[in-house]
C-alpha cells in the first residue's frame, strides 16, 4: 500500500471555495512578461510546486491562477467564449464529464504536443482533453473492528460481510450522497457499468442503514474513531491521507475491479494566449512535470514515462486489469443528461429505501 499512503492531501474540488486570483511574476524579472492564464479546482498552495516547476523551465513567462469551483470553470469558459471574450488559456478540472463536454461542444482546441501519441488511449481524447491524474476509488474500514477477520475486498464480500453482521453493524456503514456529490456520482455510474450486481450492493447497503455524505472527510472522521466499519468508493487519495495520519484507517483497492478518475486538462478555443496554454499542458505531461504531481503535489501521475510510488505504471505492475479508468470519451456526457441521471438517483434512492 505504500504507493496508495503517498497520495494524500488531494483537494476534492467540489468542496474548494472561490479564491481571488494568485499572481506569480515572471523570474525574469520582466514586468511585461507575457501572462498564462490558469483555471483551475485544484488549490493555489498545492498546485504551486507545479508552477514553480513550469516557471523555471520558462522564466519569461508570469502566471495568473484562478482556483474555483469545477462547475464554475465550465459556466466561465462558456460565457467568455460566447461572449466573444478571451478566456483562460489552460483549464485543469476534476468534473471529466464537464471538461470532456467543452471539447465536445467545441470550447477546447487541438494540442498536438511530444507526448500526444505516447499518452494512454483511454486518457486522451482526439488530443484535446488530456487526463493528467490516476486516482482510485477504494473501501476503507476500521483496523481494530477487523482484528478477526479480513475486511471485505470484493463487492460480493461487502454484501456478505453487511448480511451476516446484521445489527452489529447497522448504521456504521458510509459513502457519497450521490445527489450531492459529483465524484460520488461519477463512482455510481462506473459501478453501474462495470458490476451486473451492483443494486444487490446498494440494496444491501441500505439494509444496513448506511449513512450518505457529500464529502470525504465526513466518513473518514467516522472511519477513524470507530463509529463507522466501512466506507464505499472512497477517493483513494484522501483515504490515503488519513490513513497516514490515522493508524486505524485501512484501505483495501477492490479486487473485483477498482474505478480509477482523473482530473483532465485543456487549452479553451477562446484562450488568449493559446501559445502559453500549450506550453503549460505540455509541461504537465512531460516526465518533469508528471513527477512534481507524483512527488510534490501527492496526486498519482498517469504517464507512462514516469514510474516509482504514486504513479499508474506502479499500480499497474501490482495490480492489472484490476484497475479500470474512466475513459476520456463523450459516453462521460451520459448523465449530463438531466432525464438520464434523475432516472439513476431515482433507482439509487428506491434501493436505499428498501430496508
Amino acid at each position: 500500500m505504500r504507493f496508495l499512503i503517498s497520495l494524500g492531501f488531494l483537494i476534492l474540488s467540489a468542496a474548494v471555495a472561490e479564491a481571488a486570483p494568485t499572481f506569480f511574476p515572471a523570474l525574469s524579472g520582466d514586468g511585461a512578461a507575457p501572462v498564462l492564464t490558469v483555471y483551475s479546482s485544484l488549490d493555489e498552495p498545492l498546485a504551486r510546486p507545479m508552477i514553480d516547476g513550469f516557471q523555471k523551465a520558462n522564466p519569461d513567462v508570469a502566471v495568473r491562477y484562478e482556483d474555483m469551483l469545477t462547475g464554475e470553470i465550465y459556466d466561465r469558459i462558456v460565457k467568455e467564449t460566447d461572449a466573444g471574450e478571451k478566456t483562460a488559456d489552460f483549464a485543469f478540472s476534476s468534473a471529466m464529464d464537464l471538461q470532456v463536454k467543452l471539447s465536445n461542444d467545441g470550447y477546447a482546441q487541438r494540442s498536438d504536443l511530444p507526448m500526444s501519441g505516447r499518452w494512454p488511449a483511454w486518457a486522451n481524447w482526439r488530443n484535446t482533453a488530456y487526463a493528467l491524474t490516476f486516482e482510485p476509488a477504494v473501501f476503507v474500514y476500521h483496523k481494530p473492528s477487523f482484528r478477526n477477520e479480513q475486511p471485505p475486498a470484493t463487492r460480493a464480500e461487502f454484501v456478505d460481510y453487511l448480511k451476516r453482521k446484521g445489527n452489529a453493524v447497522f448504521g456504521r456503514i458510509g459513502t457519497y450522497d450521490i445527489e450531492r456529490s459529483g465524484v460520488g456520482f461519477l463512482f455510481m455510474s462506473r459501478d453501474q457499468e462495470q458490476f451486473g450486481d451492483i443494486w444487490t450492493v446498494i440494496r444491501t447497503m441500505g439494509s444496513a442503514g448506511v449513512k450518505l455524505y457529500s464529502t470525504s472527510q465526513a466518513i473518514l472522521e467516522r472511519i477513524s474513531d470507530g463509529r463507522f466499519v466501512l466506507g464505499y468508493n472512497i477517493l483513494g487519495s484522501y483515504a490515503a491521507d488519513w490513513a497516514s495520519r490515522h493508524p486505524d484507517v485501512g484501505i483495501v483497492l477492490p479486487k473485483d475491479y477498482t474505478v480509477v478518475m482523473s482530473r483532465i486538462g485543456l487549452v479553451p478555443q477562446a484562450a488568449a494566449a493559446p501559445e502559453l496554454g500549450r506550453r503549460y499542458l505540455e509541461f504537465f505531461m512531460s516526465k518533469e512535470g508528471q513527477t512534481i504531481m507524483a512527488r510534490e503535489l501527492q496526486i498519482p501521475a498517469v504517464s507512462p514515462e514516469v514510474a516509482g510510488e504514486n504513479t499508474a505504471n506502479t499500480m499497474r505492475e501490482m495490480l492489472g486489469g484490476q484497475l479500470k479508468p474512466v475513459p476520456v470519451s463523450p459516453g462521460l456526457m451520459v448523465y449530463l443528461d438531466q432525464v438520464k441521471r434523475a432516472r439513476l438517483i431515482a433507482r439509487w434512492n428506491e434501493m436505499l429505501r428498501l430496508q
